[in-house]
């Protein structure tokens, strides 16, 4: 999978660092042979040796290869990353091939942008997400994704913060902590980070944190509908979340990106709730509801309420993130975004949400009827399994080995995650159909 050499280093007998005196060594190479490299002298970063392991996604797709290699004529349905597969709507794409055309002609020619995106765009994101919420064009910054989001956030923050987050939760925002210097030693027996609150958000609490036992954070990373579970936080929890932050004086970065699939009157932003301003970022983006995977395009919303321990507002700061580190999204994907964002796109586009959401019912159904507890695949495409007893990487495995099929083992997720394994419902109908026989059939077997 890697290009890179791995180097191989030899220690002193009385020390546990490298002799500094050496700057050839032996390489283990790709192809395993072994060569001579010249080493610098610049030291790795601290935090990067931090990580657990490689990030989950590309792990996964690791197991994919050597699957694969195994068995070369296996068709393999992958439900594991959460990558959407349906074409986009022909007003999407039309928006886009049209701006392309332009970019060939003189009048439609167009560079650089505004870093913070182009103000149509940012107006129609105001006007459709948040009618009624009071947020302001100014206070909206699109991007190439939340993702991407995340990590700017992160390069926003004091290096000494204390951050939370939910368990199960998105793996980036515990990696990204570990990298900008957050995070502290992994403690292996825990399998958790010094210096992270894991606030547990398991069924037993209806997986929402019991805020009561939570220490004091600096930062609360929050995402509803959940990506693992797929829970959608109520109203009453997010009240409650609010009221926690506002006492504490903590800021939360509520992540938003899956809001277009909830069903039910669970809040779709966390600025529905009385005070958010004071206290919340918000993150989302069109990946997920607009099928934009692949396209790239996201944003966040930073309020003018919201201030430093200073006074200072926090929405001047990242401002000045952005147009240092990012000249902008693609013009390109804003065009189609905002295609997306006009009656008749935005209608479309819902419409793939209800896709992927009937794929959901599909595989809840099949699970449901083995017996199985099944979470999620209500307000979100994740279907949330549990396998009580089992270690979700060897549930992974047994899937993958007796099914061909790609899932998530849930501890990717975090500690939170253990017994549990993550099913994606993006996916053509067929897979979806496909998958839920071939897990019955499995899982039948085991039982007789």
């Amino acid at each position: 999978m890697y290009n890179m050499s791995i180097c191989t280093i030899k220690f002193s007998t009385n020390i546990l660092q490298p002799r500094m005196v050496v700057a050839r060594l032996s390489c283990r190479l790709k192809n395993g042979s072994v060569g001579i490299g010249h080493c610098t002298k610049v030291p790795r970063n601290a935090n990067m040796e931090k990580l657990q392991h490689g990030y989950l996604f590309p792990e996964i797709e690791r197991h994919e290869v050597m699957h694969l290699e195994k068995y070369p004529h296996a068709n393999i349905i992958d439900l594991g990353i959460g990558d959407t597969t349906e074409p986009l709507p022909t007003i999407v794409t039309t928006s886009m091939v049209d701006f392309v055309h332009g970019l060939s002609t003189r009048k439609g020619y167009k560079g650089y942008g505004p870093e913070q995106g182009e103000k149509a765009l940012r107006k129609e994101i105001t006007d459709v997400f948040y009618k009624d919420l009071g947020i302001k064009p100014t206070e909206v910054f699109v991007s190439d994704g939340a993702q991407c989001d995340i990590t700017r956030l992160q390069l926003l923050m004091g290096p000494n913060l204390k951050i939370a987050v939910q368990d199960p939760s998105f793996p980036a925002y515990i990696d990204s902590s570990v990298i900008i210097g957050r995070a502290g030693e992994f403690v292996d027996k825990a399998g958790k980070y010094k210096n992270i609150e894991y606030m547990k958000c398991g069924p037993q609490t209806n997986f929402f944190p019991d805020l009561s036992t939570t220490s004091r954070p600096d930062i609360i990373f929050f995402c509803s509908p959940n990506n693992p579970t797929g829970h959608a936080a109520t109203r009453k929890q997010l009240e409650q979340l609010v009221d926690f932050a506002k006492v504490n004086g903590s800021i939360i970065i509520f992540d938003s990106a899956y809001s277009a699939y909830i069903t039910d009157d669970s809040p779709k932003s966390i600025f529905e709730i009385p005070g958010a301003r004071e206290v919340a970022i918000e993150v989302s983006s069109f990946s997920k509801f607009a099928g934009f995977t692949g396209v790239r395009l996201g944003w966040t919303v930073i309020p003018e309420e919201l201030l430093y321990s200073n006074g200072f507002p926090v929405v001047h700061d990242f401002n000045r993130i952005v147009c240092t580190c990012f000249n902008g999204a693609s013009n390109i994907a804003q065009a189609g975004g905002l295609a997306c964002l006009s009656s008749k796109g935005f209608r479309a586009v819902k419409s793939l949400a209800a896709y992927y959401m009937e794929n959901a019912r599909i595989l809840v159904n099949a699970l449901g009827s083995l017996g199985l507890t099944v979470y999620g695949g209500k307000n979100a495409p994740y279907v949330w399994v549990h396998f009580p007893g089992s270690k979700s990487w060897n549930v992974f495995a047994e899937i993958l080995e007796k099914t061909h099929m790609i899932t998530v083992p849930g501890s990717g997720f975090g500690p939170g995650g253990e017994e549990y394994i993550r099913i994606s419902a993006f996916g053509p109908r067929q897979s979806i159909i496909e998958a839920s026989q071939r897990l019955k059939h499995l899982l039948y077997q085991e039982d007789n």
